[in-house]
């Protein structure tokens, strides 16, 4: 099912939400504000009950300029103050939809925010790791109820997992880099492995990214999933004969050449996502219909605005 924007609504106990651009100020009696239901996107996805999960947009912070308003990232040139200021109002709202459509009461979860890389390492949260996690990942699963894996995005496809039975969540961070080395394959590994689950037992959903329309890619990125494996004439987009030759993946990249006839394709992330975990044998996943390059007004985009904030994507199991 696709996902949606919520209805605003309260956030829970002593949590005031407020609009964007005011003074940087805890709510009344020091509790951080949260974020307004309409500034997150939310899964539907069928996941259990005890499992939560969000996206960020960015509505809903104090930053300024090109970060306006909820930038989450810390090295793109924001405020520190603000960004601090956007990060308690994040972590205040780790906490699943009650059944009023507002946030339930339930503790927030405790975020742990990965040192990114566009690599494919897997890394295991639990109640003793800190907010920062301390080696480079792209990807995080933890059993652990109230510690949230988080990942960070400005075009790149945030994907979260969790089993069926809600006993284990995951979040990868997957760019192309990401995803032609694996970090899909072994975030569904490490879950597998740990729970002695099948690929069937583990729900999947893709988030926004930049989407088919928007994602101009050279040939290095054709490469970085097999066409230099495959050999010349192996039925790239855009060569003669790729209709017939072409490897499954290569439906997800469009030729479109520029105006000086230098190659270029479009690249479809979420296509490829969802082929990689087809093929492993995950079939429950759910996709949110966005590109962060086309929503100007609604998410942030590297890609189009060269100077950006960062959105994050989060999944929990409640403590």
């Amino acid at each position: 099912m696709p996902s949606e924007l919520q209805a605003a609504g309260s956030c829970g106990a002593g949590a005031v939400p407020e609009a964007e651009g005011r003074a940087l100020r805890p709510a009344s009696g020091g509790v951080a504000a949260c974020l307004p239901e309409e500034a997150l996107i939310r899964p539907r996805w069928g996941a259990a009950g005890r499992v939560g999960a969000l996206m960020t947009t960015r509505a809903g912070g104090v930053s300024r300029g090109e970060w306006a308003s909820l930038n989450l990232g810390r090295s793109v040139g924001d405020a520190p103050e603000a960004v601090a200021e956007n990060r308690r109002r994040f972590a205040a709202s780790l906490r699943r939809q009650g059944a009023a459509g507002a946030a339930s009461r339930e503790p927030a979860a405790r975020p742990v925010w990965l040192q990114q890389v566009h690599g494919n390492r897997v890394i295991e949260l639990d109640a003793s790791t800190p907010e920062r996690a301390p080696v480079p990942a792209d990807a995080a699963w933890t059993r652990v109820p109230g510690i949230a894996c988080v990942v960070g995005a400005a075009d790149c496809l945030p994907v979260l997992l969790a089993a069926r039975d809600g006993r284990a969540v995951a979040a990868a961070h997957a760019g192309w880099r990401g995803l032609a080395a694996g970090v899909i394959e072994n975030t569904v590994q490490a879950l597998m492995e740990a729970l002695a689950v099948r690929p069937d037992d583990l729900l999947t959903w893709l988030g926004p990214c930049i989407g088919p329309r928007r994602f101009e890619v050279g040939a290095d990125v054709l490469q970085a999933f097999g066409h230099a494996a495959a050999g010349p004439g192996a039925g790239v987009p855009g060569e003669e004969g790729a209709a017939l030759n072409a490897p499954q993946w290569c439906r997800h990249f469009t030729y479109r050449p520029r105006a000086d006839g230098s190659p270029r394709w479009l690249a479809d992330l979420q296509g490829l996502a969802r082929e990689r975990l087809q093929r492993l044998g995950v079939t429950e996943i759910s996709a949110e219909d966005a590109c962060t390059y086309e929503e100007a007004s609604r998410l942030f985009s590297f890609r189009r605005d060269g100077r950006s904030g960062r959105m994050a994507a989060a999944i929990w199991i409640d403590g």
